[in-house]
């Protein structure tokens, strides 16, 4: 069984550094066993990946973008855990906003893009979580998805 750092090193990923706030909240706040990382938008060469589900993106696209996010909330994870992601016992919940026209109905494959390669680097033991995704009318700097996560650690 291979460990959490193995399976990103056999994806290609490396996770990037904890992001600085843009307004006023933490990246993560610890209570007990559980961590709360705060929303992460979609980032494209490091900037915000501005688009509209329905309209500017496609589908296949927008789970580009939640991938991308589920990489950025890995890497505020493991500053949250001292960096050390097998400190992670479970993935609790995954709440997925996705700016979307209101036609469009497949914000839960967009945000698949990201549960998906979330259960590949944790396993199905560790990674399976709770989910909501919703269709929103606008995400800050007009990005395409934002994601937060709860995580169970010890």
């Amino acid at each position: 069984m291979s460990t959490v750092s193995e399976r990103l090193t056999a994806l290609g990923i490396a996770l990037p550094p904890i992001a600085i706030p843009a307004a006023a909240y933490v990246p993560f706040v610890r209570s007990g066993s559980l961590v709360f990382i705060s929303g992460h938008i979609a980032k494209k060469d490091g900037k915000p990946w501005v688009g509209q589900l329905g309209l500017t993106m496609t589908t296949a696209e927008g789970q580009g973008a939640a991938r991308a996010v589920a990489i950025d909330l890995m890497g505020t994870l493991q500053a949250a855990v001292g960096g050390d992601l097998q400190r992670v016992k479970r993935l609790v919940k995954v709440l997925s906003l996705v700016n979307s026209t209101p036609q469009f109905t497949e914000q839960h494959i967009v945000t698949n893009g990201a549960s998906e390669l979330l259960s590949q680097v944790f396993g199905p033991e560790v990674g399976a979580h709770a989910r909501s995704a919703f269709g929103v009318a606008q995400l800050p700097f007009g990005s395409c998805v934002e994601i937060e996560l709860i995580a169970e650690v010890v």
